[in-house]
C-alpha cells in the first residue's frame, strides 16, 4: 500500500479515539464491573458466603454485617458463584480517594474526590507519573500501556508516564509489593520531588490480590499515604482514566449508583 492508499484508509476509519466520559461505554461482553450485594437474598445475611468466597470481596464488619470490599475483589465469576446475592454490574467507575471508600454493605463506592485547589493548579494540566511494578503478573501494566493507545489516549488530558521518578509528579504502584520490590518502591518514591502523589492500581497493590497470604507479599509500607485507590484484576483502562480525572477535578465527585 502506497502513502496515498494508507492516507485514504485512515480517513475512512475516522476518529478512533473515544469520548470520555463516554455516553455509553463500549465494554466487552465478559466485562465485570462494580460488585453489588443484596444481603436480603441470603437467610443469614450472607454470613456463610464469606467463608466460601475465593477472595476477600465479602468480609464481616465489626457489627457482624457482611460488607463488600471492592478493593479486594478479583472480579472473577467464582466470586459470584460462591454467593447467590453477589453480582457484578457493568459500572466501570470504581476508584476512591480512600481505602475505606471501597468498602460498604451493598457495594457502593465513594468515588474519588478532587485534590485540593493548590494541587489541582499544580498537577491539573500536566501530570507526569512513574510506574512501579512491585511484584505483578503484568496484567495491570498491560492496561496502563493501553492508556497510551489511540482509543483511550490518556495524554490528551495532560497525563503521561515518564521513565525517571525525578521527572515525575507521582508514582503508580502495581503488584503485591513483594519482599524484593519493597525497598525499590521506597527508593523510587523518595526520588520523586515534593509535592507528589501515589496511586495504587489493582487488587494486588490494594489488598494482595490472589497472592494474599503468601510470605513473599509485603503490601504497601505502613503509613504510606495513597491518594487514589483503583480496584480491578486488572482494572479496565476506563476505570483508571475515570479515577485519574476525578482526582484532577475533571469529573465531578460522587457516589456510585
Amino acid at each position: 500500500m502506497n502513502g496515498f492508499g494508507f492516507l485514504g484508509l485512515r480517513l475512512a476509519q475516522g476518529v478512533r479515539t473515544g469520548d470520555f466520559p463516554p455516553a455509553e461505554a463500549a465494554l466487552p461482553e465478559r466485562f465485570r464491573g462494580r460488585p453489588v450485594l443484596d444481603a436480603a437474598r441470603c437467610d443469614d445475611g450472607c454470613a456463610d458466603c464469606v467463608s466460601r468466597e475465593p477472595s476477600r470481596v465479602l468480609t464481616l464488619g465489626a457489627d457482624g454485617r457482611v460488607r463488600v470490599d471492592t478493593g479486594a475483589a478479583l472480579f472473577a465469576p467464582e466470586e459470584a458463584e460462591a454467593c447467590p446475592a453477589l453480582a457484578f454490574t457493568r459500572d466501570y467507575r470504581l476508584a476512591s480517594t480512600t481505602r475505606e471508600g471501597l468498602v460498604s454493605p451493598d457495594g457502593t463506592v465513594q468515588l474519588a474526590r478532587a485534590l485540593d485547589r493548590a494541587s489541582r493548579r499544580l498537577f491539573g494540566r500536566a501530570l507526569r507519573l512513574r510506574s512501579v511494578s512491585a511484584g505483578s503478573c503484568n496484567g495491570c501494566e498491560a492496561e496502563l500501556v493501553a492508556l497510551g493507545n489511540v482509543v483511550f489516549d490518556l495524554a490528551r488530558f495532560g497525563v503521561q508516564f515518564v521513565a525517571s521518578p525525578r521527572h515525575a509528579d507521582g508514582i503508580v504502584i502495581t503488584g503485591t509489593v513483594n519482599a524484593n520490590m519493597r525497598q525499590a518502591l521506597l527508593d523510587t518514591w523518595e526520588a520523586v520531588p515534593e509535592p507528589r502523589i501515589a496511586i495504587a492500581v489493582g487488587a494486588c497493590a490494594i489488598d494482595g490480590g490472589p497472592f494474599r497470604g503468601s510470605p513473599a507479599v509485603r503490601g504497601l509500607p505502613q503509613g504510606f499515604k495513597v491518594d487514589l485507590w483503583i480496584p480491578g484484576c486488572p482494572p479496565h483502562p476506563l476505570t483508571i482514566m475515570d479515577g485519574l480525572l476525578r482526582l484532577l477535578g475533571r469529573i465531578e465527585q460522587g457516589e456510585s449508583p
